[in-house]
């Protein structure tokens, strides 16, 4: 391995630092590289993959005023580039200007989620403003650009996707709709097109945009609501945008005094909006109350439009005390408390109806398809199980829709993978024909490296291993693009 510090940081977190995600697999970096020529631990990597592999990861280098939460943590981008049966490391910090404000203050400037924003010492972007826009959440390439996004919402922050030369910003994006661009972007890989959605407190609280393949926002278009919501993902067909309206907000009560506090009300179920993607009137469907972190995809099948994502049975589940002053926290991440299971909805065009169905009993999510058929027909599905009571993922899981068969993989105790998208060979024919990729947390032996598994055979466990030059972070979500 040819290794280069590109730059090194200074840590502001406690030297006994004992938060559960500040420390462990969560133990943030410092450190940015360049390195080439990345050794092979085990394997070799195919020939006929060819690509890069990015994932945004939370990670701090000053607390948050208060209490912090593991998605306040500043944005720091990973990526690996295969080519040649090699294969070369870039990491970076994403340079917002929430980091250099409390870079140059020398002391964290906003509080994070789970503190009322008024500690926050400075205004800010966010859905419920006066937040850090830490663009840690979600990473997609598109028109070239490798964008960054927040959950809370803020601007969209553009690289190059395998140096991860930093570009600025996307002009539009911080005003869009009034509140900015929530994390989950959405690609549409047949039309070129990116899907993007901003939520916040003020009506109509939801703003739906198309950008063209060339990277304009050619398109948006107002989703009226009942009232503030908390949407973190969404999904597209062909024709549609679909809009999740979930039982799971803030107090009204609360909000109406400035303070943050979610609450779900079962009573009042879900709904579903299906947005013409063109522009025109909105379809609403309800359904049965639960709260979707994240879709798998959706499509159109004659006059039914078919939704896969995680219906959580237990959207605000009760703190277990056996974790301590940290109890809190870790149930408000943990999958298994939430009882997040893949779900599928039907929406029927001609009836209104809908109809719904568990589609398997596990408890995961963070899904993956194959991207070239994102918003069509998808037979395969790939997910992520999570260590029970922590947000750390320790398989994956590949569903065979069609069939009902299943996959699985799981690393040792201590070892840690990231959110595995699939990555088509060269060449590739048919949906899933490649690898999946995901990058690797050792705690065992301080150790980090990136994974290529055969997608059609992910239970046999990695065909490569390549090793990086320090262990990463734990994070969030990943892409692959072959630009």
């Amino acid at each position: 391995m040819n290794a280069r510090v590109v730059q090194r940081f200074e840590s502001q977190l406690p030297a006994d630092d004992d938060h559960p995600y500040r420390t462990g697999a969560w133990k943030p970096q410092v450190t940015e590289y360049d390195a080439d020529d990345l050794d092979v631990t085990f394997g070799a990597i195919p020939a006929d993959l060819a690509g890069t592999y990015l994932r945004n990861t939370e990670n701090p280098l000053l607390p948050s005023i208060g209490r912090y939460h593991p998605f306040d943590g500043d944005g720091m981008l990973h990526a690996i580039t295969f080519g040649g049966s090699k294969a070369s490391y870039r990491n970076r910090f994403v340079r917002t200007s929430g980091l250099a404000a409390e870079l140059e203050a020398g002391a964290p400037q906003w509080a994070g989620i789970i503190e009322p924003q008024g500690k926050s010492l400075r205004d800010g972007f966010g859905a419920r403003g006066k937040m850090k826009d830490a663009s840690s959440t979600d990473v997609v390439v598109h028109a070239g650009r490798a964008l960054t996004s927040f959950y809370q919402c803020g601007e969209l922050y553009a690289h190059e996707p395998a140096s991860l030369a930093h570009a600025g910003t996307v002009p539009w994006s911080a005003g869009f709709g009034g509140f900015g661009v929530s994390a989950h972007p959405k690609l549409d890989e047949s039309s070129g097109e990116l899907l993007v959605f901003g939520y916040g407190t003020t009506a109509p609280f939801y703003q739906l945009g198309v950008v063209d393949r060339g990277g304009a926002l050619v398109h948006h278009q107002e989703v009226p609501l009942p009232g503030p919501r908390l949407p973190h993902d969404m999904a597209f067909t062909e024709h549609y945008a679909i809009v999740g309206d979930f039982p799971l907000f803030w107090d009204p009560e609360l909000l109406a005094k400035n303070f943050h506090r979610p609450r779900y009300y079962p009573q009042l179920g879900s709904r579903f909006g299906l947005v013409p993607r063109s522009g025109g009137d909105i379809r609403w469907f309800e359904a049965s109350p639960t709260y979707v972190l994240h879709f798998i995809n959706a499509y159109e099948e004659g006059t039914t439009v078919v939704l896969d994502g995680y219906a959580q049975e237990d959207p605000m589940p009760r703190p277990d005390a056996a974790h301590g002053v940290y109890a809190g926290l870790r149930t408000m991440v943990d999958l298994h408390a939430m009882k997040a299971r893949p779900h599928r909805w039907r929406f029927d065009l001609a009836t209104g109806k809908t109809t719904e169905e568990r589609l398997f009993e596990d408890i995961c999510e963070f899904p993956s398809i194959d991207g070239r058929i994102g918003g069509r027909k998808h037979r395969y599905a790939y997910a992520m199980t999570a260590k029970p009571g922590w947000f750390m993922f320790d398989g994956m899981l590949r569903f065979d829709l069609e069939t009902g068969a299943k996959q699985s993989f799981q690393w040792e105790d201590g070892v840690y993978g990231s959110e595995a998208p699939i990555a088509p060979r060269v060449g590739a024919k048919g949906e899933a024909d490649g690898y999946v990729v995901t990058f690797v947390s050792d705690t065992n032996r301080d150790s980090s490296e990136c994974q290529v598994f055969d997608a059609q055979h992910i239970d046999a466990g990695p065909i490569a291993c390549v090793r990086l030059p320090e262990r990463i972070s734990s994070g969030t979500h990943a892409c692959w693009t072959a630009s």
